[in-house]
Formats: C-alpha cells, sequence, structure tokens
C-alpha cells in the first residue's frame, strides 16, 4: 500500500485535493491511528510540521505532496514535499503514486536550499562536483540542457558515482522487495536543485531503465 500525505495552504484547498485522490481510488484518514492495508491519503493545512514530526517519530513511510503556493513554514509540506504540484497536475500524480505490482525507483534531484526529501532510502549530495552555475553561459540554464550535461558528465568523479550508485541500487532493490517496499526514492541533491543534482537523477534513470522488472520515474522537484 501506498500512503500520501497532501498538504496545502488553506483548509477549503486541502477538501478538494483530497476528493482527488479519493476519485483516483485513495482512502481517505483522519489522522494516523488507523492505517489500512490499501491506499490512503491524510491531509494537512498550514504547514504539518507537527503531524509530519509525529509520523517521522513513529517510523511512518509516506510520500509528501504540496498543492499550491508555499505554506511559510519551515520544515512544513512545501519544504519537504517529494512532489510539488498545480491542482491541474494532481489527478495525474495520484494515479501515478498508486501501489503497483512492480517496483518503483524515482530519480529525484533537488536544491538543499529548499530542504532535503525526507524519506529517500539513497541521498546523494552532489555539491563536491563543480558547479554550472558559475559558468556565466550556463548560469541560466538547467540540468536538462546538453551543456550542462556535458560540463557535468566530464567530471571523473561524476561518472565514479553513477557507476557506483547504480551498482549498490541494482544489489538493494530485491532486499527492499522482501520488506514490501515497492516505491524507492534515489535523490540527488546541489544547492539549488536546477544543475549538478537534475544530471545525476537524470542519468541515473536512464541507466536504471535497463533493469528488468522495475519502474523509473525522473523528479525535478525544485524546478
Amino acid at each position: 500500500m501506498t500512503l500520501v500525505v497532501v498538504g496545502t495552504v488553506s483548509s477549503q484547498d486541502l477538501d478538494r485535493d483530497l476528493d482527488v485522490f479519493e476519485d483516483a481510488g485513495f482512502v481517505r484518514l483522519r489522522d494516523f491511528a488507523t492505517i489500512p492495508e490499501a491506499d490512503a491519503v491524510l491531509g494537512v493545512s498550514g504547514g504539518g510540521v507537527e503531524l509530519l514530526g509525529d509520523a517521522d517519530r513513529i517510523g511512518l513511510k509516506y510520500v509528501l505532496v504540496h498543492e499550491g503556493r508555499s505554506d511559510g513554514h519551515p520544515g512544513g509540506t512545501y519544504e519537504r514535499a517529494h512532489h510539488r504540484v498545480e491542482l491541474a497536475e494532481l489527478m495525474e500524480l495520484a494515479q501515478h503514486l498508486r501501489s503497483r505490482p512492480r517496483p518503483l525507483v524515482t530519480c529525484m534531484a533537488f536544491g538543499y536550499k529548499n530542504g532535503a526529501p525526507a524519506d529517500a532510502a539513497l541521498l546523494i549530495d552532489a555539491r563536491f562536483l563543480d558547479n554550472p552555475y558559475w559558468e556565466p553561459d550556463l548560469r541560466d540554464r538547467t540540468g536538462r540542457d546538453q551543456e550542462v550535461v556535458e560540463y557535468v558528465m566530464r567530471q571523473p568523479a561524476a561518472q565514479k558515482l553513477l557507476t557506483d550508485l547504480e551498482r549498490m541500487v541494482r544489489d538493494l532493490l530485491p532486499l527492499y522487495h522482501e520488506k514490501g517496499r515497492t516505491h524507492l526514492v534515489v535523490a540527488f541533491g546541489c544547492t539549488g536543485g536546477r544543475h549538478r543534482s537534475v544530471v545525476l537523477a537524470s542519468e541515473m534513470a536512464r541507466r536504471l531503465h535497463d533493469v528488468d522488472g522495475i519502474d523509473v520515474d525522473f523528479v525535478t522537484r525544485d524546478i
């Protein structure tokens, strides 16, 4: 089963967002007291810092989604979200997050200045690599642009990291599957989440597409 926590700024918007998840087949929860053996969603408005802290303390595994503008709370749903979306994107995401017979590996790029994702199985700090931001011709581009890809990937350390990490992920996947974990997040962080992390997450997703029996997702959280 998949447990999703949805955050937004206002309670009215939250009811609307939860309706979307219910339409996608999720069971709506009021709290963490009883979690069914089915895909479930719990909503929180205004940051939800205390609720997220409670979930972390009891070791709950969840996917955190924030819809709409920032809640303005350090450590809240916006800052910690695995997925930041607008309303028009919510149904597609809800359908994507449904439980699945095949494991899903999400290769995520994020910026440390906006906070690290809470439940990444593997979190890679890419700030040891030379930063394209300091190249005037690359500053306004992102890791989706070929010039930035080439700048990052010609660094031997980037190649070695990806080779070692790919081997580790391949080894860990069956172990996570034995424990019932069907969604594995491999998160790459850099300062702003626009250059180095995007290149590495994209390249790792490309490599993992060759692994039989899994689905692979590529997410740029902060672009």
